[in-house]
């Protein structure tokens, strides 16, 4: 179970998700700015938000302040933002194969929370958009390498996981996966295809993922400090 808190005194979204194996109240800040706090099943959400609100002054201390995104800087694996200026007083904006074109007002501010927040859904369009060509058709290339079969595969905006496979073999990916180096892309979903034989985390599922993926332990490491949002390559 995954939900998001506003609390006071933390200028930063925060995220609580319950999660099997999680013994204790864990606080981490990541590099999109996010404040993610695991908590073990059984500890009431009052009981997780005391807490963080108990770790506030250092919270506010140790946050990473999130990516600005600005004009040229490339996105994905095929985008470049261009960021021009216009008459209007609307912000238009354009997708195409390899541009994310975004017009905006004479006086409006690129740093400003309204503008960014406005540049990162649009920037998610361009993931969304290479995410359902590439990662599709990388993940049917590594499906028929290992013989592996699944039923369908969805693109999905998730806040703190990469993937999910669910019991009926149906496999969802975060369209920010796109983002990674191919090497963790593949990580992710050789762990999504595992799922399709192992529906656990047991010892039987991390032996056939390593027979397919023999890096999965550093891949898994690596994988905890990227952001699950539009960051800057």
């Amino acid at each position: 179970m995954i939900k998001e808190l506003l609390i006071d005194g933390i200028d930063a979204p925060v995220v609580i998700a319950k999660r099997k194996g999680t013994r204790s109240i864990r606080i981490t800040l990541r590099n999109d700015g996010l404040v993610r706090v695991s908590v073990p099943y059984g500890v009431p959400e009052i009981v997780a938000k005391q807490y963080v609100i108990s770790k506030k002054d250092w919270i506010s201390k140790h946050i990473k302040p999130a990516d600005i995104l600005v004009h040229g800087q490339h996105i994905g694996k095929n985008h470049q933002l261009i960021i021009t200026r216009s008459d209007s007083t609307r912000i238009n904006s354009k997708v195409t194969s390899t541009e994310i074109r975004v017009s905006l007002p004479m006086d409006a501010s690129v740093s400003s929370p309204s503008i960014q927040k406005k540049l990162h859904n649009i920037c998610e369009k361009a993931l969304i958009k290479e995410s359902e060509i590439l990662l599709v058709q990388r993940l049917e290339y590594l499906s028929k390498k290992f013989s592996i079969n699944y039923r369908s595969v969805q693109i999905k905006k998730l806040k703190s996981r990469w993937g999910s496979c669910d019991n009926k073999n149906n496999i969802a990916l975060n369209c920010y996966l796109i983002q990674l180096d191919w090497n963790l892309i593949d990580y992710v979903l050789c762990h999504e295809l595992t799922h399709t034989i192992h529906h656990h985390h047991q010892a039987s599922f991390w032996d056939y993922l390593g027979d397919i993926y023999p890096e999965y332990k550093w891949a898994k490491k690596e994988l905890k400090n990227k952001p699950t949002s539009v960051f800057i390559s």
